[in-house]
């Protein structure tokens, strides 16, 4: 069996506690239904590699006939599509020299694995708001591309005029303009700390508690306002504007708004998740754990392209990042995403 820093390394141990460790903004954003696991992508994804196509069905249209006993009923052929999404693969490595002593207790695989597991978390994070980015981005004067951007971005910032913080019905205002009667489709808002501190200025965001082990009640860093769960994070897209005078040191902030099922998820094939190195001569001799993750992150009614050049079976950060590798499929006023730009 393989060690690590001395310790006996049974890969499958390792895995199954990698995936049990604690890991808030995963688990905040799944219970939320925001993030959602998706059997049909697992299953595309095993057979179709990298790029995987989900098709769907178009809502049945056309008025129906006088059924009068004397009128021919007509028919209609229902239409679809598809929407690609793409599996992208990450590897990160992490050498150790003598630092066993951080490692000294009864289950250092353990500790290992919840150390691990943050630092993915973290990046399946920023791979997420990269995503978010890049669809909002997307450009075009007409159909889906034109509705998207006039109905689901509401930028209400300023950098002359007064500056303009997030007000009490900004975000019910934003779900009205992006799905009218469907905004109840809404149910998770991602924000920065600046912004949710306006809203606790306001008395409108609520902070859930937890009992803990001695019946006592402590707050937890999720809260609600206006009937979503609030997921304060200061990854989120946070610029300067540029202002003058007063408002030179003038922020901009943008809070997402997600629904249930709006991002889907899946893990690919991976053969070797996590295995360990030892190069008895580097420095004197050190341990290197190797971790490699394959999944994807789809945001539920777009698409993925492969860029014509620079492709390479897995995207790169900055391809997941291209607007213009991003299409617009379904119909917006189905499409439970949106964003809303305001000062602090």
């Amino acid at each position: 069996m393989a060690t690590y820093l001395n310790f006996p390394f049974d890969s499958e141990v390792f895995i199954q506690s990698w995936d049990a460790a604690p890991d808030p903004a995963k688990t905040a954003m799944i219970d939320s239904g925001a993030l959602v696991e998706d059997g049909m992508i697992a299953s595309r994804i095993q057979a179709e590699g990298s790029l995987y196509t989900i098709p769907f069905y178009s809502v049945l249209e056309g008025a129906p006939d006088n059924y009068d006993g004397a009128t021919d009923i007509t028919t209609s052929e229902p239409t679809g599509g598809s929407q690609t999404g793409v599996v992208y693969g990450r590897g990160k490595g992490f050498t150790a020299r003598n630092f066993a002593a951080e490692l000294s207790g009864n289950d250092p695989m353990n500790h290992i694995a919840m150390t691990i597991g943050k630092y993915w978390a973290k990046q399946r994070q920023n791979t997420l708001i990269s995503i978010l980015n890049a669809i909002f981005g997307i450009s075009g004067n007409s159909g889906n591309a034109k509705k998207w951007k006039e109905s689901h971005i509401a930028d209400l910032t300023s950098s002359t005029a007064t500056p303009y913080t997030i007000g009490a019905t900004d975000l019910n205002d934003l779900a009205t303009m992006a799905l009218g009667d469907n905004k109840n489709l809404f149910s998770l808002a991602i924000m920065h700390s600046n912004v949710a501190k306006q809203l606790e200025n306001m008395q409108m965001l609520e902070f859930w508690k937890y009992t803990d082990a001695n019946g006592i009640q402590r707050p937890t860093t999720l809260a609600s306002v206006n009937g979503y769960t609030v997921i304060i994070d200061d990854s989120v897209p946070a610029a300067p504007v540029g202002g003058t005078g007063d408002n030179k040191d003038l922020m901009s902030y943008t809070t997402y708004l997600l629904g249930e099922g709006a991002i889907r998820t899946a893990k690919g094939r991976v053969d070797v998740p996590a295995e360990v190195y030892r190069d008895p001569a580097k420095n004197g001799g050190q341990d290197t754990l190797y971790t490699r993750i394959r999944e994807t992150i789809h945001p539920n009614g777009f698409s993925f392209a492969a860029p014509a050049s620079g492709w390479n079976n897995s995207p790169t950060d900055a391809q997941l990042a291209t607007s213009a590798n991003w299409s617009v499929v379904h119909d917006p006023k189905a499409i439970a995403i949106a964003k809303l730009v305001t000062n602090g």
